[in-house]
């Protein structure tokens, strides 16, 4: 039976960047697998400029001949900087805008099981106004027993970050009712349950029948609105379908200062 075509929704008004008098700051956080840009690499950044990302937690990267150019090329075309990662964590990219201080940055390879691919996050801590937060880019495994003990190396990495907020972006490989997906979301909030906004399935990205990429925050973020953002103006759906074979995932959130 063929699929249904996709056809993006209008969501509500998403909530915009601001960083407020007392120093709390409310950012955009944007996960995207962009399978190491062998797809339409135009539509994927006209797809990331119209969400306006303080953050991007990018899976699948490039990693291999001249990977660190390729990095620099993305950023620069969708205004931001190269905050970590790449080939160095085994594929998970973090991007930034300028409105980020960065205090420090570490790129962790995980164990590596023989015969499955190497995996690896790519970790920060950032400050927006008077927020200091950790982030966490993570591409889980495809094997069920190594994913459910990369969600705990995951929490571990998270918690060992020292900051009062974390933030936390995954294709995690799994759908919502997966053990690495659940473990995740009893630790974290899962962003998307929180407060849903734009569209929910990610995967694959011609039309959507699962959510296996999430944003997940600690508990003391606020989650203002959270999901595919289709229908935000500048997001098309033949951009969305032509950029990668997943769907992009766009969190507003609230970081409290101090």
């Amino acid at each position: 039976m063929p699929h249904t075509p996709y056809i993006p929704r209008t969501p509500r008004t998403l909530p915009k960047s601001v960083t407020e008098p007392d120093g709390s700051a409310v950012i955009r956080a944007l996960s995207y697998n962009i399978r190491s840009l062998r797809d339409d690499e135009e539509a994927l950044a006209r797809v990331v400029r119209a969400c306006a990302p303080d953050l991007v937690f990018i899976q699948e990267a490039p990693r291999f001949f001249r990977w660190r150019k390729h990095a620099a090329r993305l950023a620069a075309k969708t205004d931001l900087v190269v905050l970590g990662g790449g080939a160095t964590a085994a594929g998970p990219l973090l991007l930034c805008s300028l409105r980020a201080f960065v205090e420090r940055t570490e790129d962790v390879l995980l164990p590596r099981t023989p015969g499955l691919h190497r995996r690896g996050f790519a970790t920060a801590v950032v400050r927006f106004g008077a927020a200091r937060v950790g982030v966490v880019s993570a591409h889980l495994s495809l094997d069920p027993a190594e994913r459910r003990a990369q969600a705990d190396l995951l929490l571990e990495r998270l918690a060992g970050l020292g900051t009062p907020h974390t933030i936390a972006a995954a294709d995690v490989n799994e759908a919502a009712g997966g053990s690495a997906f659940g473990r995740l979301s009893e630790a974290l909030q899962d962003c998307w349950t929180v407060s849903p906004w734009g569209g929910g399935d990610t995967f694959p990205s011609s039309a959507p029948d699962r959510r296996i990429d999430a944003v997940f925050a600690s508990r003391d973020v606020e989650v203002l609105a959270c999901g595919v953002p289709e229908g935000l103006p500048g997001v098309t759906a033949p951009d969305l379908h032509a950029a990668t074979d997943h769907l992009p995932v766009l969190a507003t959130l609230r970081l409290p200062a101090g």
